[in-house]
């Protein structure tokens, strides 16, 4: 299956991907600004709310959450909105 995928922690915000946060209305104010970016090496970011605890129990027998890894949830129009702009390839 090959290499496992690591994530670069050199690689930078390139773009984001959909509108901003206060453009969408997911914002509250300079905090709790849910968003998608694109890094700089083809990878991406985002931010969202770490539900990681509250998940864990219930995953899918195939879905694990790593011991460096989070579950963040984000709202439904932030990726909604990033659709159009994420590549298909």
């Amino acid at each position: 299956m090959g290499d496992t995928w690591d994530a670069d922690p050199q690689a930078r915000l390139a773009r984001r991907i959909g509108l901003s946060p206060s453009e969408l209305g997911t914002t509250g104010g300079r905090d709790g600004c849910p968003d998608i970016w694109e890094l700089d090496n083809g990878d991406f970011a985002v931010i969202g709310r770490d539900l990681t605890a509250v998940y864990s129990e219930g995953l899918p027998e195939d879905a694990v959450i790593g011991g460096g890894e989070r579950l963040v949830v984000i709202p439904r129009v932030t990726l909604l909105a990033a659709k159009t702009h994420i590549p298909d390839a």
